[in-house]
């Protein structure tokens, strides 16, 4: 962002917007030891929980007690009240009452208890566990997004993100948890729609809490989102994508030499400032191919391209498919 502040929010907003998240599943876990939950590979459980769905991140907020969550491949980590624990790409992961533990329910009741919650024919609260001394109260979500063709936030985020508590955050969120909760349990006109809401506000804020956490020498996405030189570059490409953007003008409106602008973006974003202008206006063309019937030449000139044909091949270059291909399929999903 630029030393004044307030580029970031700008562009975040932009890339959640496009990318189009979608509440899925948001409920309350009352769990006592000994147990174990294990989540399969976003992949499995995306269609029963949202259909159509590209991508399902999973988050879960400690409200009370405490209780462990790890990947399958990677060291447990030990979750306290306040706590925020995140899987970004969608890798499988278990969470527990203590290190280790595995669960013994089979996937298909796995999955099938996803098809339930997401119907809402399941228990609007979820209890567990052996009744043991060792409790854990939690809130569990699962938010729909778009992966394809391009999402940087996600790209940017680790396999697994461990926000531990901050006071004055956590009582922010807890308000915002239970309102959501108390929406979720209700059959009231709109409940789904405020559920959904909420639950991309609960992520935006885990998003931010991450940003604040990062440390001066972390490269990424979002790392450069604060940096001078890569946020205003960031923030100029999302305001007018369909400009005529080259190296040299982008490098002119910052302030900057070409050669820094080139070598801090790559460093930072891990592409070119070009390239990734190739890709996110090809991210802009895939959400409105989806969501609307406006004519591929429109939306090609929308995204800063003079002829169909042009922008026809860069999409599948960049996408793989062809833009009537990609439309078609959007529709089938939905």
């Amino acid at each position: 962002m630029t030393a004044g502040g307030g580029a970031e929010v700008d562009v975040l907003s932009d890339v959640l917007r496009t990318v189009k998240l979608t509440g899925a599943l948001f409920f309350p876990l009352h769990a006592s030891s000994p147990w174990a939950d294990e989540i399969p590979a976003a992949a499995v459980f995306a269609p029963a929980v949202l259909r159509g769905a590209q991508h399902v991140v999973s988050y879960h907020i400690v409200m009370q007690g405490a209780c462990w969550a790890t990947l399958r491949d990677s060291p447990p980590v030990g979750l306290a009240a306040g706590d925020i624990f995140v899987v970004p790409h969608g890798d499988p992961y278990v969470m527990s009452s203590a290190p280790g533990m595995r669960s013994e329910a089979p996937a298909d009741a796995v999955l099938s208890f996803f098809r339930d919650m997401a119907a809402g024919s399941a228990p609007s609260v979820l209890t567990e566990g052996g009744g043991g001394p060792e409790r854990a109260d939690l809130v569990c979500g699962f938010l729909a997004c778009d992966i394809r063709p391009f999402n940087p936030v996600l790209e940017t985020l680790p396999r697994l993100v461990h926000l531990p508590r901050i006071a004055a955050v956590h009582d922010h969120l807890r308000h915002l948890i239970e309102f959501a909760l108390a929406e979720s349990r209700q059959p009231r006109s709109g409940a789904k729609c405020v559920v959904l809401r909420l639950s991309e506000v609960l992520f935006v804020e885990v998003v931010r809490r991450y940003v604040d956490g990062l440390g001066p020498g972390q490269t990424g996405w979002l790392a450069g989102l604060r940096d001078p030189i890569v946020g205003r570059a960031l923030a100029l490409l999302h305001d007018r994508p369909a400009d005529s953007w080259t190296l040299e003008r982008l490098a002119r409106e910052i302030g900057a030499s070409r050669s820094a602008l080139a070598d801090r973006f790559s460093e930072f974003v891990g592409q070119p400032p070009m390239r990734y202008l190739a890709h996110w206006r090809m991210q802009l063309a895939a959400r409105l191919l989806s969501d609307g019937s406006a004519k591929v030449a429109a939306i090609a000139r929308e995204v800063g391209y003079d002829s169909e044909e042009a922008f026809s091949r860069g999409f599948k270059k960049i996408v793989g498919v062809a833009p009537s291909t990609w439309r078609r399929r959007s529709t089938i999903t939905t």
